[in-house]
């Protein structure tokens, strides 16, 4: 009977330690233990350039935090872990898998596309494990469950955005071109379309991020001659875009999302990025002391390189996360999860931000940027909700 007694004991004793770790922290180092945080973004593939920009904004946290986090009276270690999602769907859920179940991450930041987060999301749902899309701007994306959030806007605000500033450039007439395989693409082009005050001469579509040619859509929507054409597609994709509207005759105003907010498509647009304006969430030459403070220390990080959008937006991601973890009633995932959704007036780059609780989704505003001839982004206004 004692032997059985024994075993019992020790079976429970198992299932408690199991149970402890399922939810978080992390793992323990001594007497003290270890806060993780993960970040899911894409380091190789088509997207690597955006997740070389996120690493490089949660750089700056990490570089604040050094180490350490202090909780109510106690100080910890912090870990930011990192895994490449290759911008893929499937290696995402794998990444969200890991960091759950074998880093045992309070949470995660990233990824930073809205298809990755849609196949990643009903992971850490069902794990109950908070998770924040840093450019996720599909409104199914927090739609998922109540342990996921978003730092970004999303695509209806976006589209407004948009939308009100093809009206104020008293542009009458317009033209699309789009991503029907893109869940973020779709988004922002219903948005436009449903807030759009001047008239869609034609929408153009083709699928899949692997099309190089997209000369026959293009050559059909100049025929309308438009006064702006909406590209509301991905960063992978929009330099040849660009390039061929304008070989196409398209000289028009072209307006995109956020996601031209990132040096690889004036590089691949060359000469005919010049003019063309992008909704984003952050400027670099935002006079804010949140933000400069910010854009300095990602200078002295990164001193060949300006922070973009997807850099800001993961500062924010991470940012968000460690003051949840901070004012959290308990240290667990669920804690964590509560504080997210009671953020109120936090002071970012973009601003201060307030997360809705019911949505999920910040509350914050949007700017427009326009490359000039140099390909360089140059600030134009900014629209708050």
């Amino acid at each position: 009977m004692k032997k059985i007694l024994r075993i019992l004991c020790l079976a429970l004793c198992v299932i408690m330690a199991v149970s402890v770790c399922a939810c978080g922290p992390s793992e323990k180092k001594g007497s003290v233990e270890t806060i993780k945080i993960g970040l899911a973004f894409p380091m190789s593939g088509m997207a690597a350039m955006a997740g070389k920009y996120s690493t490089h904004g949660a750089d700056v946290l990490k570089e604040e935090l050094g180490g350490k986090i202090t909780v109510g009276d106690k100080e910890y270690p912090i870990e930011f872990v990192v895994m490449d999602t290759e911008g893929s769907e499937e290696k995402t859920a794998n990444v969200y898998q890991k960091l759950i179940e074998e880093e045992k991450v309070i949470a995660i930041a990233g990824p930073d596309s809205s298809k990755c987060m849609l196949a990643a999301a009903p992971i850490a749902q069902n794990a109950k494990c908070p998770a924040i899309t840093s450019f996720g701007t599909n409104t199914a994306v927090t739609e998922v469950g109540d342990y996921i959030f978003r730092a970004c806007f999303i695509d209806p605000f976006q589209g407004a955005v948009a939308a009100a500033y093809c009206d104020g450039q008293g542009h009458k007439t317009a033209c699309i071109m789009f991503n029907n395989a893109d869940a973020y693409s779709v988004g922002l082009k219903d948005a436009f379309v449903e807030n759009y005050n001047g008239e869609v001469l034609a929408i153009e579509e083709y699928s899949g991020s692997d099309v190089k040619d997209y000369n026959v859509q293009l050559t059909k929507l100049a025929a309308q001659n438009p006064d702006v054409l909406l590209l509301p597609n991905l960063n992978v994709e929009l330099g040849l875009q660009i390039q061929q509207a304008r070989t196409a005759g398209l000289n028009c105003q072209i307006v995109c999302g956020d996601s031209a907010d990132t040096p690889d498509v004036a590089k691949v647009a060359g000469p005919a990025i010049e003019g063309v304006a992008y909704v984003s969430a952050f400027s670099a030459e935002s006079t804010d002391e949140a933000a400069k403070k910010f854009v300095d220390a990602y200078v002295e990080l990164h001193p060949d390189e300006l922070p973009n959008s997807n850099a800001e937006l993961t500062y924010e991601a991470v940012k968000m996360i460690v003051w949840a973890i901070q004012n959290a009633k308990t240290l667990d995932r669920a804690g964590v999860r509560d504080a997210l959704a009671a953020i109120d007036g936090l002071d970012l780059p973009s601003g201060k931000m307030t997360m809705d609780p019911e949505t999920r989704n910040p509350i914050k505003g949007g700017i427009i940027m326009q490359y000039d001839a140099d390909g360089i982004t140059r600030y134009v206004s900014t629209v708050n909700p």
